[in-house]
């Protein structure tokens, strides 16, 4: 029975009939936005009803899509206020939902069309989702997320890429030195971004950075990524272009050429996809199967109460049986 006891992973020290999942820390660092949420895991990793579900600091269940700020606080962190040395460096913080740790394979996404959007392994003719390893690279090149409270309107145009939206959350990729952990929540700062064109869709990557990396008080924008971390940029370009070349697909388009765009320009596409959010939450426009149920927006209609998110967490089945390989430790040579 012990076995089918939820597993939670928490910034807070373990206790009893608590386990922290591998990777998750016992201490609370600085700074650590991982504090406020906890994660339960139902179902066994690597199979299709694997889900990992977030809940706050109170222990109530959440959407991470729509519960989660998309900007964390300027006045104060984990209720500890802040030195505003930089208004600036405030005004470009944000929570990032850590979907996919750096050099894993497995494509884990927030589940947008079912209620709290948990965590979920992408599955696609029936089959799992990994990335394939392409040389030199082992799976993701970053750890790999999106920003909460954020989506990309599919019946929108975007006007610099003359393409509608992909209808998720918009993804980050953080380059930070650490290697994080599925459902972690951290505090990044944005420097760029650049515009994916996948299937006529318009698909941003926000590059940004962790603030609580060694190196982060040296990065302000996209030059700064080519100044101290060079060659990432261009391999981040490669990997989004061939990643989908193993599958037998071609390889993947961009607008502007491929130009990674500053951080202004960035944060202008936040604030955009931000605005869309808002109107997907109030029932401003039309959403289609995005599951908008959340707890914490009161005036949102899609509102439900604490109880109510429990019987949804506790009504999703799921089996025990062990889950499928785990990683792809195929290279792929590609003759570009």
């Amino acid at each position: 029975m012990r076995a089918l006891l939820p597993l939670l992973r928490t910034g807070a020290p373990a206790v009893a009939a608590v386990r922290l999942l591998p990777g998750a820390s016992a201490g609370p660092g600085p700074r650590r936005a991982m504090a406020l949420y906890r994660t339960e895991e139902r179902g066994q990793p690597h199979s299709p009803d694997y889900r990992l579900f977030f809940k706050d600091v109170a222990g109530h269940y959440i959407s991470p899509f729509h519960d989660i700020p998309l900007k964390v606080d300027s006045q104060e962190e984990n209720g500890i206020p802040t030195k505003r040395a930089r208004n600036d460096d405030y005004e470009n913080l944000f929570n990032m939902i850590v979907e996919v740790p750096r050099w894993t394979n497995a494509k884990m996404e927030i589940a947008t069309e079912e209620p709290l959007n948990p965590i979920k392994q992408d599955v696609k003719n029936g089959k799992l989702r990994y990335v394939a390893n392409i040389f030199p690279h082992k799976g993701y090149i970053w750890n790999y997320g999106a920003l909460p409270q954020t989506w990309e309107d599919p019946h929108r145009k975007d006007e610099s890429t003359d393409c509608c939206g992909d209808n998720d959350p918009i993804d980050v990729c953080e380059i930070g030195s650490k290697v994080l952990s599925r459902g972690d929540v951290v505090h990044v700062k944005i420097l760029g971004i650049l515009a994916l064109i996948d299937q006529g869709e318009t698909d941003w990557k926000l590059i940004a950075i962790n603030v609580n990396d060694p190196e982060a008080s040296k990065f302000h924008d996209i030059d700064d990524v080519r100044k101290y971390k060079p060659g990432y940029l261009e391999a981040t370009l490669n990997w989004f272009r061939f990643y989908k070349i193993p599958e037998g697909k071609p390889e993947n388009q961009f607008a502007f050429n491929g130009e990674f765009k500053n951080k202004a320009f960035a944060l202008e596409v936040i604030k955009s996809t931000h605005a869309c959010w808002k109107s997907l939450l109030m029932k401003k426009c039309d959403g289609g199967p995005i599951n908008c149920t959340n707890v914490q927006i009161c005036d949102s209609p899609f509102h439900c109460s604490q109880e109510e998110a429990r019987s949804l967490v506790e009504s999703v089945s799921f089996s025990l049986d062990k889950g499928s390989k785990e990683e792809d430790q195929v290279w792929h040579f590609l003759d570009k």
